[in-house]
């Protein structure tokens, strides 16, 4: 199969550590995109990825777990200086990265985007947002009147709020790119749909990663242990309840396990 084309990556966490990243690089994604169109909904939309991120930063021992993946993957990439194979002059960009980042958790009190957990505004929003339809124009006169407010004015503190985050923006987009950086692909066949692998448990499984080409018409689930992950090959026809297609899939599967 020719993986020259556009490649989609299915992305499954093996930890509860991973899987929170994601969530919030997902969300940090969505607010960046949202937040600069010049629309009623694009402003609700990046406003309500901004709250779903405020309630996992919410985690007490959040700060201190990313705090520790930082030193833990700044231990391992300093043990590579002395690899002739190794860029050094990258390692160190690296290196210099982490060093930062964590000099700069190690000293910020309180919780992340603390500022914002005492914002008002944001405060009664976050309250009804469980509600289905809660968060209607007559059940928040006030949310109504921020969003009829100027494009401009409301970019201007969408931008603001969102800024809150660049530390832990930055600190998990360093650590999901060494994540993803840490093995290459493999090309594999899987028989009939069915692919099965076990893991070797001797070093610390992040993430599964499967790529296919934009073309092809099925999609990946994947679900993994301590011990082995499966991937089923799934038909596209979303219109219908998938089932597991009988053709051999060619896919690429990086183990990512920094």
């Amino acid at each position: 199969m020719d993986f020259s084309s556009d490649i989609i990556h299915y992305e499954q966490p093996l930890n509860e550590r991973i899987r929170i990243y994601l969530k919030l690089e997902h969300l940090f994604k969505q607010t960046s995109a949202c937040a600069p169109i010049a629309t009623i909904w694009g402003s609700r939309s990046a406003l309500f990825a901004i709250l779903d991120t405020l309630n996992i930063l919410a985690r007490n021992d959040l700060k201190a777990d990313i705090l520790k993946e930082l030193e833990r993957q700044a231990k391992n990439l300093s043990r590579l200086e002395s690899n002739p194979e190794v860029d050094t002059s990258q390692l160190a960009d690296i290196l210099d990265r982490l060093d930062i980042l964590i000099d700069r958790l190690h000293s910020l009190r309180g919780q992340i985007a603390q500022e914002l957990r005492s914002n008002e505004l944001l405060n009664s929003i976050r309250q009804r947002m469980s509600i289905p339809g809660g968060v209607c124009d007559f059940d928040l006169p006030g949310f109504n009147f921020w969003l009829k407010q100027s494009d401009a004015a409301r970019t201007h503190d969408l931008l603001s709020w969102y800024e809150s985050f660049d530390l832990v923006r930055a600190a998990i987009d360093i650590i999901l790119m060494l994540v993803r950086r840490s093995a290459q692909p493999v090309a594999l066949q899987a028989i009939e749909g069915f692919y099965q692998q076990s893991l070797d448990r001797r070093f610390p499984q992040q993430m599964i990663r499967v790529s296919l080409p934009s073309d092809v018409h099925c999609f990946p689930e994947i679900s993994g242990g301590k011990h082995r992950f499966t991937v089923r090959f799934m038909s596209g026809d979303l219109s219908e309840r998938p089932s597991q297609v009988h053709e051999d899939i060619d896919f690429q599967l990086t183990c990512c396990v920094l």
